[in-house]
C-alpha cells in the first residue's frame, strides 16, 4: 500500500515537500515514481527512482525545481518541489510497479500500485 501526503496551498515560488509511505513490502526492491494528473489533461509522469542502482528520472517540466529522493529506513519516498509554478497545479500520485527489471521504464499502468492522490494546488 502506498499512502501519498504532503499536497496543499502555496504561492508561486514557494515549495513543498510529498511524501509516499509504503507499507506491507519494501519500496527499495521496487521503481517507485511520482505521477500528477492537472484538470483537463493527461496523467503526466514526473519523476522516478528505480530499484536496483538508485537512479532516478525527471521530467523534463520539472527538472531542476524537482528532487526525488528515498529513506530506506522509513520505507518511504519524497519530492521536494520548489520555484512551483501554477502550472504545476495537480493530483500527485506516487505508484511503484513488481516489473523492477524495467527500472523507471516500466509500462506504467493498470498492473502497477497506485496511491491516492495529494492535491498541489499554485496560486499566481
Amino acid at each position: 500500500q502506498l499512502q501519498a501526503s504532503g499536497g496543499g496551498l502555496v504561492q508561486e515560488g514557494g515549495s513543498l515537500r510529498l511524501s509516499c509511505a509504503a507499507s506491507g513490502f519494501s519500496s527499495d526492491r521496487y521503481p517507485i515514481a511520482w505521477f500528477r494528473r492537472a484538470p483537463g489533461k493527461e496523467r503526466e509522469g514526473v519523476s522516478c527512482i528505480s530499484s536496483s542502482d538508485g537512479s532516478t528520472w525527471t521530467a523534463d517540466s520539472v527538472k531542476g525545481r524537482f528532487t526525488i529522493s528515498r529513506d530506506v529506513a522509513k520505507n518511504t519516498m519524497y519530492l521536494q518541489m520548489n520555484s512551483l509554478k501554477p502550472e504545476d497545479t495537480a493530483v500527485y500520485y506516487c505508484a511503484t510497479d513488481r516489473r523492477s527489471a524495467y527500472g523507471c521504464f516500466v509500462p506504467w499502468g493498470d498492473d502497477s500500485y497506485w496511491g491516492q492522490g495529494t492535491q498541489v494546488t499554485v496560486s499566481s
